[in-house]
């Protein structure tokens, strides 16, 4: 049995509900999991037998605190088997939904200098119908750049929760 801290920097909710299916995956396998967001973290891992950081992209970028967080605690991430993954539409493709094809997760990497065990990325999540005016016309706008959906009306999941559950199983064997 090991003693999983799962963290997650989430704008929308998905890389929450990814998070939660890690949590209900590892559960079967007699794990204790600890679930919360990376802001309530102090950055103690010594309890844990390995932590994983989940963060969705929000207009192009990762949420600042996330770097913020892993330049603070980078030794000590360093000292424990560890994942990362991040949530994006850019992930929707085909050609950019690994980590070594998305660009998010490669400028990540690079930005941060951190090299997690496990790396990975999921599709997000389009509801056009839950974000505010401004919010709905800048994604719609970015979706008609890279030929994604614009319907207002749209409400898309592009994660693929096979994967989501593999992932978990590649947690599993981290320790």
């Amino acid at each position: 049995m090991s003693n999983i801290l799962i963290l997650h920097s989430s704008t929308n909710g998905q890389a929450i509900k990814i998070c939660q299916t890690l949590v209900e995956e590892l559960q079967g396998d007699e794990h204790s999991l600890t679930l919360q967001p990376l802001i309530d973290s102090n950055g103690d891992f010594s309890g844990y037998d390995a932590v994983v950081i989940g963060a969705s992209i929000y207009h192009g970028k990762h949420n600042p605190a996330v770097f913020e967080f892993i330049a603070t605690h980078k030794k000590a991430l360093e000292q424990v088997p560890s994942a990362f993954f991040s949530v994006n539409l850019v992930a929707r493709k085909p050609e950019k939904n690994t980590a070594e094809t998305n660009p998010y997760v490669q400028q990540f990497l690079t930005k941060t200098e951190w090299q997690p065990n496990l790396c990975s990325v999921f599709g997000g999540k389009i509801d056009y119908q839950s974000y505010s005016f401004f919010d709905r016309n800048i994604i719609r706008f970015i979706m008609w750049l890279t030929k994604g959906p614009t319907n207002a009306d749209a409400c898309i999941e592009y994660t693929d929760w096979n994967s989501v559950k593999r992932f978990a199983q590649q947690i599993a064997q981290l320790n």
